[in-house]
């Protein structure tokens, strides 16, 4: 199972539009949005949908956890629904505009983004406004960051994050050891162009651009409370002309540059650079597709604030039963249950809770090869400071960031002038407006 890659939200945007003419949808929660009391005797049935998580690993799974709602309340029945992984938000929006949304659904927050705009979401801040502390963090601001739109329209439920990885090999003749690895991006920059300069451009530690979440690792804004992007500053500049000095030194692959480019980790396993980003299943792949990197690769954690990815349970603010809907919402992404289902991945993602990560670690690190287990414990701990991209970033926002960007990082453009065009193209391409 992968972190589900962000589906062209541009789509989203297209139709979020239409999706409020065609239903009548107010932004947020709607009109009638209040608080849901989950407390009394609950009966009906509800749907419940998710996405592309029906096969032999997680259904049974699912079955006794619905078995286990039902048992409790047993006036209710919980009806599943699985969609392919392919075309979800085409079939998200066309349930949305034909009011046939299921009663709980599966949706990352840029999936969610048009129904939380038509009102077709639940805010579950005014739902039940005790939530919030038991989730984690970043994973319910990732579900509360809607510009122009107050309230919470999501539960988190399993997360994940990455982390660095280096073949020490390749960097110890140069004097770089596990025990002094660089822990900010300024402090690998500069090594990176230290070691490409002494190895003369032999070891190459810079694997990909800059991008967006570059920035928001750094710690630095990148939009404004408005929603108005704003990441061309002096700090931002600064970073973008570190990695040019970095290029310039032999540091950054030029096909990293270019449409040609296979990615990070696969050049990473390649031996074409001797650092990279990934999850704990990358030591997997380090395992079977380059075995003699494995026993010379390390992980640490990414420098700054990592990076997080999210999914998330939501409920129809169409729903004929809210109180059902939400109560089982909540039993699903309980830690107990989150738990549970993070064990099942392997420890691959995390529990959307504000708790849990230590029994997820505790009950699969055995079972995994050292390099994973180590990377896994990396990823847990850097859940509660870690921080989801902001969804309003689209997929042609990302490719017009890398084709100026690249003209910046061979010297064809100032940082500043590349900063300027992306910001002010990325304003001019809102989805939120």
């Amino acid at each position: 199972m992968k972190i589900r890659s962000t589906l062209a939200v541009g789509l989203a945007a297209a139709t979020a539009l239409a999706l409020t003419a065609c239903t009548g949808g107010a932004a947020g929660g709607g009109e009638d949005a209040g608080p849901v009391d989950t407390s009394g005797e609950l009966s009906g049935t509800i749907e419940f949908q998710t996405w592309s998580l029906k096969n032999e690993k997680f259904t049974p799974y699912f079955e006794e956890l619905i078995a286990a709602f039902e048992k409790e309340h047993p006036d209710v029945k919980v009806d599943w629904i699985d969609q392919p992984g392919d075309g979800y938000q085409d079939k998200i929006l066309s349930q949305a505009n034909s009011n046939t949304l299921p009663d709980v659904l599966n949706l990352p927050p840029d999936i969610a983004f048009p129904l939380v705009k038509a009102g077709k979401l639940l805010d579950l801040d005014k739902a039940d406004p005790g939530l919030k502390e038991l989730y984690n963090a970043g994973g319910w601001d990732a579900y509360s960051n809607y510009s122009g739109v107050e309230g919470t329209y999501g539960l988190p439920w399993y997360l994940g994050s990455d982390a660095s990885w280096w073949n020490l090999a390749a960097v110890q003749p140069y004097g770089i050891t596990e025990g002094n690895l660089p822990s900010t991006t300024d402090e690998w920059l500069d090594t990176a162009e230290k070691v490409a300069t002494d190895s003369d451009g032999k070891v190459q530690l810079v694997s990909s651009m800059p991008g967006l979440d570059t920035f928001v690792a750094a710690g630095l804004p990148v939009m404004e409370a408005d929603g108005t992007f704003a990441f061309n500053t002096p700090e931002a500049e600064a970073i973008v002309q570190k990695y040019a000095d970095a290029y310039a030194a032999g540091a950054m692959p030029a096909e990293a540059l270019t449409g040609s480019y296979a990615g990070n980790a696969e050049m990473f396993l390649q031996g074409k650079v001797a650092y990279t980003t990934g999850g704990p299943g990358f030591a997997g792949d380090l395992r079977t597709k380059a075995p003699t990197l494995a026993d010379t690769s390390v992980a640490t954690a990414r420098p700054g604030t990592p990076p997080l990815f999210v999914q998330g349970i939501n409920i129809s603010n169409d729903s004929e039963n809210k109180e059902t809907a939400l109560a089982f919402a909540k039993f699903l992404t309980n830690e107990e249950n989150q738990v549970e289902f993070a064990i099942l991945t392997g420890g691959g993602f995390a529990p959307g809770t504000a708790g849990g990560a230590d029994e997820v670690v505790s009950a699969v690190q055995a079972d995994l090869e050292p390099a994973q287990a180590d990377a896994m414990a990396l990823m847990f701990e850097s859940l509660p400071k870690a921080k989801a991209t902001p969804f309003q970033w689209t997929g042609d926002m990302s490719t017009y960031f890398n084709q100026q960007i690249a003209l910046a990082i061979k010297g064809d453009m100032t940082p500043k002038d590349a900063l300027d065009k992306i910001v002010d193209y990325a304003n001019q391409n809102r989805i939120d407006q």
